[in-house]
């Protein structure tokens, strides 16, 4: 007879993707429409929105670009509109991510859902530390147990 076991837990660490992500990898970015404001050195990409860095891969209805004051590169990105984010064999949905380029993580938030092979969870927030390739869930976590009987 096969059982399944919800667990419901206050947050949990997991691995994320098949690799540690080398932040200073350079960031593409494609999309249907650019739109670039000059004062606030931010660019907005909308419409079909693909951001690759190494072997991670993000996708989204809309990407803000924020640009450090000195312009020497990104600091940060905010990804709205369901977003995916894709490392190796392990994928996230999420509603928003905030990608913070200098400390290497990604802040996923709204409906968050991962996908690792069979194996699915759900939170409020997911939180992924690209330089060890491990992610905090947090806030509502699910997950469905199986007990290898099915």
């Amino acid at each position: 007879m096969a059982t399944a076991s919800a667990l419901l837990a206050q947050g949990t660490q997991v691995a994320f993707g098949s690799l540690q992500q080398d932040t200073g990898l350079p960031v593409e970015v494609t999309a249907d429409n650019l739109a670039v404001d000059q004062g606030t050195g931010e660019a907005v990409f909308t419409g079909n929105v693909v951001v690759g860095q190494g072997e991670m891969r993000l996708s989204a209805k809309r990407l803000l670009v924020v640009y450090r004051e000195d312009t020497e590169g990104i600091e940060r990105m905010e990804a709205t509109g369901g977003v995916t984010l894709v490392s190796g064999p392990d994928a996230a949905e999420s509603e928003r991510a905030d990608y913070n380029i200098d400390d290497g993580t990604i802040v996923m938030t709204g409906n968050v859902l991962l996908t690792q092979g069979p194996s699915a969870l759900t939170a409020d927030k997911m939180t992924v530390q690209l330089d060890t390739g491990t992610a905090q869930m947090a806030g509502s976590v699910k997950t469905i147990l199986q007990t290898g009987d099915n």
